[in-house]
């Protein structure tokens, strides 16, 4: 499910003002005072996160010890469990009753959109069978590899080489180190469905730091592997 403008729900604690827009007629010298939040202010994510647990709490939901954007609801029926992050969530649980109940309560409070049963999350393709549930990545691996600028099909059969050695002061020091940050920071992500790359992601996350020219080699290696995979 995605809400709609999740920010402009949020409630203002502080006295806020802002320049009148153009167009808006007010005496000379007067400002406005916001009374709800908006986007670009930087409460707008608490305080719309806050009004989402106001709301959530009465429809009788508690936060969740391990994880305070998991919402569970308990009753005689079984278990219901909703996931926010940011403006999308997802709700799952043992009484079908029960989540349509809820969906209803939070389409009173707020403008949101049904997108269905699951079947893409946060760059996570998400597929259904009756042994349970498979989680990719694929579309995120080819966005990823894209974005990389690799040339050619090649591709290897292991993520790194099993007795590598890496130093960090290996040659030439790379001249974008923001390039290599930004695909060792995607392929952390990658390592919640890709296991077998977590040991080379985190050898190679070691020098984001101040990554050189054998670090980035290594690094594209992995991209293969996975092209290749």
């Amino acid at each position: 499910m995605d809400v709609k403008n999740a920010f402009l729900h949020g409630d203002l604690h502080e006295e806020v003002y802002m320049q009148p827009l153009p167009g808006v007629d007010v005496p000379f010298g007067h400002v406005c005072r916001l009374r709800r939040a908006l986007y670009g202010l930087k409460q707008a994510p608490r305080a719309w996160f806050e009004r989402f647990v106001t709301v959530i709490r009465a429809a009788g939901f508690s936060p969740s010890d391990h994880d305070p954007a998991l919402f569970v609801h308990l009753s005689s029926h079984g278990r219901t469990l909703l996931l926010l992050y940011v403006d999308d969530m997802l709700i799952t649980g043992d009484d079908g009753e029960h989540i349509s109940q809820v969906k209803k309560q939070l389409s009173e409070q707020f403008l949101m959109s049904d997108l269905g049963p699951l079947s893409y999350f946060l760059g996570i393709e998400v597929l259904h069978s009756a042994k349970g549930y498979y989680l990719s990545q694929s579309k995120y691996i080819r966005d990823l590899i894209s974005r990389s600028g690799i040339i050619g099909n090649r591709t290897t059969v292991t993520p790194m080489d099993l007795h590598l050695q890496l130093c960090p002061t290996d040659v030439t020091p790379l001249e974008d180190a923001s390039r290599y940050r930004h695909i060792v920071g995607s392929l952390v992500y990658l390592t919640v469905t890709r296991l077998d790359i977590a040991h080379a992601v985190h050898i190679l996350s070691q020098f984001v730091s101040a990554p050189t020219l054998v670090h980035f080699r290594h690094l594209l290696h992995v991209l293969r592997y996975l092209q290749g995979t």
